[in-house]
């Protein structure tokens, strides 16, 4: 892994969300990151989102790689910076930056890509902007099709998160229909 003193050897997770939105790159937060800000109890070491592959959106996401000094995570020290042509394929590219992990991915389990996981997202307000979030139950999905341990590990957290969300929020516990029922009930008591 490669140790210059210009790459952070611990992890600002938030800078980097708050750097894609900043740069207006469209991307859905998988992962995780993700399931922590919908309140589950795990850890992560990192960023992984799923982006709009669009030739705009992969100019604006290659931009933002440049100005956090993105590189590919290797188990050696060679250092590969990132080209636009990277992204226009339907892979994985790992990064190390100045601010932590970032893991940029074209699709991800059973070859889902950006649109198609638009609809099993949820919008969660962040430092005054609205980040989209592959929702529990998608996530929980994709765990238990998953060969991956650490997935494993996790599902039974997800799990027992996602029946604590619907026990207090009602039988959907999708963010969306959260905010919508308190939108609701305000309406109703104006």
């Amino acid at each position: 892994m490669h140790t210059s003193s210009k790459y952070s050897t611990g992890a600002d997770l938030s800078s980097i969300l708050e750097g894609l939105i900043k740069a207006n790159v469209k991307f859905i937060l998988v992962g995780g990151l993700a399931a922590v800000v919908q309140g589950a109890p795990v850890t992560t070491m990192d960023v992984d989102i799923v982006h709009d592959r669009s030739p705009e959106n992969i100019a604006k996401l290659f931009a933002f790689l440049k100005s956090i000094a993105a590189i590919y995570r290797r188990p050696d020290d060679k250092v590969i910076e990132p080209k636009v042509e990277d992204f226009l394929g339907m892979g994985h590219a790992l990064f190390t930056t100045r601010l932590g992990p970032l893991d940029v991915l074209a699709v991800i389990e059973e070859g889902k890509t950006y649109e198609d996981l638009l609809k099993h997202s949820v919008e969660i307000e962040f430092r005054g902007h609205t980040i989209r979030v592959l929702d529990l139950k998608m996530l929980i999905e994709l765990k238990k099709t998953s060969k991956d341990p650490k997935d494993k590990q996790r599902l039974p957290v997800l799990e027992e998160t996602l029946r604590q969300l619907e026990e207090e929020f009602g039988i959907d516990p999708d963010i969306r229909s959260v905010n919508n029922k308190d939108n609701e009930t305000a309406e109703q008591n104006d």
